[in-house]
């Protein structure tokens, strides 16, 4: 039976303690507040994250992690008797991860087989893709069989978010499609979504009741459901959101998570994100 390591990266927004319990390795990204720099979740938790960001005069900024990391990981994995890597990636759409991780990939290809691949999602849509992974890999899937799910789950996986206002999306440079939105900033509460890891409109409401009412919709409609996650920034309101959810129906539970520093930079405080995998 193959050993294989599963390793993601920290925009995957899985608690220390679930990616433990689940066997999964997270490199740590960067998240810096004007000249300080902290590594996401050694130097700042996520609950200090939210209470600096809400007071800190200056917008985060986040810094994918070196290939050096990456490389420490994978060798870490063979040295623990591991046959291989599966390492899945914040999407190199917004993020210079994966390439991070792809350098890494080959620079250890000598020492042990690591497969680095990109899953065009962020925060718990790529958490979800990973806890199933991990859950393959316990079973002893190979390599081969690993790589082959993460193809099919790519277009599976769907991330749709209610944020607060565009500001940290705008400033930190990863609006994407979404900037036909900064004109009505003010007016709306935007709802974003991911088309092919980029970010992008998905919808304009007037009021936060709406776009909360919105997002939930698109997991009470969506076709038969394999797993479910809420992510959110230290939203005040998200039992509320969550009672919305009271009738879904999922092939797993719901799993609520904070949203952590790396997305958190770019949606800012009160973000609700829902992040779903279809069956098929």
């Amino acid at each position: 039976m193959a050993r294989i390591r599963v390793i993601t990266d920290s925009a995957c927004d899985l608690s220390a303690e679930v990616a433990a319990a689940h066997g999964i390795v997270i490199v740590p990204l960067s998240i810096r507040f004007g000249d300080e720099e902290f590594v996401d979740g050694k130097d700042l938790t996520t609950k200090e994250f939210w209470a600096r960001c809400k007071a800190s005069p200056v917008l985060p900024e986040t810094a994918a992690p070196s290939p050096g990391a990456f490389q420490e990981a994978f060798k870490t994995a063979a040295a623990e008797g591991y046959d291989g890597v599966l390492s899945l990636s914040l999407s190199g759409g917004v993020s210079a991860t994966f390439q991070a991780a792809t350098a890494a990939a080959k620079a250890v290809a000598d020492t042990i087989d690591v497969r680095a691949l990109d899953s065009r999602s962020m925060t718990m849509g790529l958490g979800l893709m990973v806890l199933d992974l991990a859950d393959m890999a316990s079973a002893g899937a190979d390599l081969d069989a690993l790589e082959a799910r993460v193809v099919e789950l790519v277009p599976r996986t769907s991330v749709f978010g209610a944020v607060e206002n565009l500001e940290h999306l705008s400033k930190g440079g990863r609006i994407g499609g979404a900037k036909a939105l900064l004109g009505s900033v003010l007016s709306i509460k935007p709802v974003v979504t991911l088309v092919d890891g980029e970010v992008a409109e998905e919808s304009k409401q007037r009021t936060r009741g709406r776009s909360l009412q919105y997002l939930a919709d698109k997991a009470l409609t969506s076709p038969p459901l394999s797993r479910i996650a809420v992510a959110h920034g230290d939203a005040a309101d998200i039992d509320d959101f969550l009672a919305l959810l009271k009738d879904l129906s999922c092939e797993h539970p719901i799993v609520v998570s904070d949203l952590g520093a790396v997305i958190g930079t770019h949606t800012g405080p009160g973000t609700i994100g829902i992040c779903m995998v279809r069956v098929d």
